[in-house]
């Protein structure tokens, strides 16, 4: 059972000069919690500004990177751009080929193979630079710890500029410029950009030296806003203006490499964050997961719907071969877990099977710690060695148990919540232990249980079409600014409450307020169709849930989206939220 945790409340005063007609309290409460104090605040956040984003020279190397792609420029010096194989990197190649092309006919690009090569900066790819006569490489979502790989091409005259931001190791490689926040010697004051976000901050910086005004770079936000949302990285700061602009440009006039995907899905409604994780970002994954990377840069590339819709079936035919892979991949690996024979223990699921397909075990990682909340490592064989993907829960630093694990592993990187590993066969169960002792030793119980984390309590008599307005208005919702969640005590069935979907694992709901009746309002709870007899019973009960708009058959209605549901009323909160800073919402 989850555990409901209520967030502390924001500034009283901030939430009195906030409130107004357009404004309800409820709504001002939300912007002070999310440390907005006065009216310009909280309209600067309603509207991000591009002429807000920070200037690209106060990153790291960023005049270096510049005055080197400006004099391969000039010399007519053939370009190689280089980027991994998932989203993050095909739309950052997608984004710096196409500003460049601008410049130049002398460009080229490369996606590693995801199984001959692997993640990453690879000889393979440098002994084709250094084939096709390229003399620099532009690394983009990659290269910040490709130390040996850099002297390699520089042994070879080929210059390295590399646009990173995951965590640098202890040294960096010997690159004309390493563009990454994350540095420790870095200024630059947002240090949470996607690799695709710092693409573009390096293509900001040509545009700048060259007079080029910002909005002729909004074509490109498109692929940003993909990056950043796909990437699951913080939705505050330059990330909220570029993500903001860049789904207001997908809607306004996508791509035909996203128009063809879109149409696949039968997709007509405006897309949110939500539809770019679940719908785009899948399809431009698969082509990397199942055949090459290069398919769905070429994709992103596509200059009119002819050329994109027939590499759009190919993409397409790829997520479905993925979704199959997935759920085969995901039903064995459950299977590991509840064999006592291989658990992996109480903190961790570390599962391997040498047939595994590479591509998806990513995914499966994530599945195994939606179903089994704990620090998941998913293993197959892959070029006579182990590769890995490792997924956190929340609060957990995988990234960290990993380098605990080092001496194990051959290499690894990525996040504090997803990383990836590779280590040899001999080693598997060597890891398997340490991975479960160091986890052991530094997962907190409160870590060990999902965790709903509430926003405010709200009954459902301050729900309407007034507040759900600025709470949408609040989106691009993400990592740092998710879509507010609310708890209601004290909620009965108004009469019209019954499960819905193939196996009734569904609750339609029809709420009311037992404390204060009025209007009452439509919910959905997915697969909760268990509490059926609870909320048929005429008891009160407790929901968490969110306020959106739900549209059916041409028809818009305020409708709640319920995350959990408990029994009872008492001992889910034991005060008001506004009366308190800081509230935890116990287990019943």
């Amino acid at each position: 059972m989850k555990r409901w945790r209520l967030k502390p409340s924001g500034d009283e005063e901030a939430v009195s000069r906030l409130t107004h007609d357009r404004c309800p309290e409820p709504a001002a409460r939300l912007l002070a919690q999310r440390g907005l104090n006065a009216p310009e605040e909280a309209s600067r956040f309603f509207r991000p500004d591009l002429n807000a984003l920070h200037d690209p020279f106060l990153m790291q190397d960023m005049q270096a990177a510049v005055e080197r792609i400006e004099r391969a420029l000039g010399d007519g010096e053939r370009i190689l751009v280089y980027g991994d194989y998932d989203v993050d990197g095909t739309t950052a190649v997608a984004l710096a080929y196409s500003f460049l092309c601008r410049f130049t006919g002398n460009i080229d690009f490369y996606i590693p193979d995801r199984y001959a090569e692997g993640y990453g900066i690879s000889y393979q790819g440098i002994d084709h630079a250094a084939a096709t006569g390229a003399g620099l490489i532009i690394a983009l979502d990659c290269g910040i710890k490709a130390l040996d790989k850099v002297r390699y091409a520089r042994e070879k005259g080929i210059d390295f500029v590399i646009c990173d931001h995951h965590r640098p190791g202890d040294e960096l490689p010997e690159a004309v410029a390493v563009l990454d926040p994350k540095r420790s010697d870095c200024p630059y004051p947002f240090k949470e950009l996607s690799g695709c976000g710092i693409g573009f901050k390096l293509m900001q910086g040509l545009a700048q030296r060259n007079n080029i005004p910002l909005n002729e770079l909004e074509p490109l936000l498109d692929l940003v806003a993909v990056s950043t949302a796909c990437d699951i990285v913080p939705v505050v700061g330059e990330n909220r203006i570029l993500l903001h602009h860049g789904l207001r440009r997908f809607n306004a006039k996508p791509r035909p490499g996203f128009q063809v995907m879109l149409d696949m899905s039968n997709v007509k409604r405006k897309l949110t964050v939500t539809d770019l994780v679940f719908i785009i970002g899948p399809r431009i994954n698969a082509a990397g997961r199942i055949e090459h990377g290069k398919q769905a840069v070429e994709l992103l590339l596509a200059k009119d719907m002819a050329e994109a819709g027939n590499m759009g079936q190919r993409v397409d035919g790829n997520n479905a071969l993925r979704q199959e892979l997935d759920r085969d991949i995901t039903g064995q690996a459950l299977e590991q877990v509840r064999d006592e024979a291989v658990s992996t223990g109480e903190a961790t699921n570390v599962v391997y099977h040498p047939e595994w397909h590479k591509g998806v075990i990513g995914i499966v990682a994530s599945r195994l710690v939606e179903m089994r909340y704990r620090p998941t490592v998913v293993l197959t064989d892959s070029n006579d060695k182990v590769a890995g993907s490792a997924r956190s829960v929340k609060g957990f630093d995988v990234y960290e148990a990993l380098s605990a694990c080092s001496d194990l592993l051959e290499q690894f990187g990525g996040h504090m919540y997803a990383a990836g590993l590779t280590m040899e066969r001999r080693n598997v169960e060597a890891f398997r232990r340490r991975f479960e002792e160091v986890v052991a030793a530094t997962l907190t119980q409160e870590q060990r249980i999902p965790e709903e984390e509430i926003d405010l309590e709200l009954r459902l008599s301050e729900v309407n079409a007034r507040f759900l307005n600025v709470v949408e208005h609040m989106a691009p919702f993400g990592p740092g600014n998710m879509r507010p969640v609310f708890v209601a005590r004290g909620v009965k069935d108004a009469g019209r409450s019954r499960l819905v979907g193939k196996e009734g694992e569904h609750l339609k709901l029809h709420l009311m307020d037992a404390l204060d009746p009025g209007q009452p309002i439509d919910a959905i709870a997915f697969r909760q169709g268990h509490w059926h007899d609870l909320v048929r019973s005429g008891e009160p009960f407790s929901v968490v849930y969110n306020v959106e708009w739900n549209e059916w058959n041409g028809r818009r209605s305020l409708q709640l989206h319920v995350r959990d549901i408990k029994p009872g009323v008492e001992g889910v909160l034991v005060t008001d939220a506004r009366s308190v800073q800081q509230a935890a919402i116990a287990e019943p």
